[in-house]
């Protein structure tokens, strides 16, 4: 008899969302957000990107900067939405995320470039953001909101 091993979700939650009405401050923190097909999240000034639509940084990441002595907080790196318990790390290009059992995302870009240094940057001597925040797209849209679950498909 052939059995299939079911592929282990890995999981989360989502402890913050962030917005801007423009690009390159840091965010505000929402209580939900409403993420459209093919466009990012409603409102926000990286939305309609064609490759990063939505970012998203890990709660674990954020506290590696407490560590150096930054006060900082979810919103502060330009992410959209912040996560705890899922390790953002070990996804790859093409890996999909799920929210609130219903929105879709998909791992569109790990890291960034960043072409001049921001002000965490200045703060810290390092930013997390180029190398611990990935970029998506949305594949299916819907509303999410702070506590609700987000894992791997």
């Amino acid at each position: 008899m052939i059995t299939q091993k079911s592929k282990a979700k890995k999981k989360g939650i989502i402890i913050a969302i962030s917005v801007s009405q423009k690009k390159g401050v840091r965010k505000i923190n929402v209580d939900s957000a409403e993420l459209k097909e093919d466009f990012g999240i409603v409102g926000d000034a990286h939305a309609g990107t064609k490759n990063r639509q939505v970012s998203l940084l890990a709660q674990e990441s954020i506290e590696k900067m407490k560590a150096k002595g930054l006060k900082v907080k979810a919103g502060d790196f330009a992410e959209n939405i912040t996560t705890e318990g899922l390790d953002l790390l070990s996804l790859k290009i093409g890996d999909r995320l799920k929210m609130n059992d219903e929105v879709i995302l998909e791992l569109s870009q790990i890291g960034k470039v960043c072409h001049t240094r921001c002000s965490i940057y200045y703060q810290a001597g390092d930013c997390v953001m180029p190398k611990e925040g990935i970029f998506a797209k949305v594949i299916k849209g819907g509303e999410i909101k702070v506590g609700d679950s987000i894992y791997s498909l």
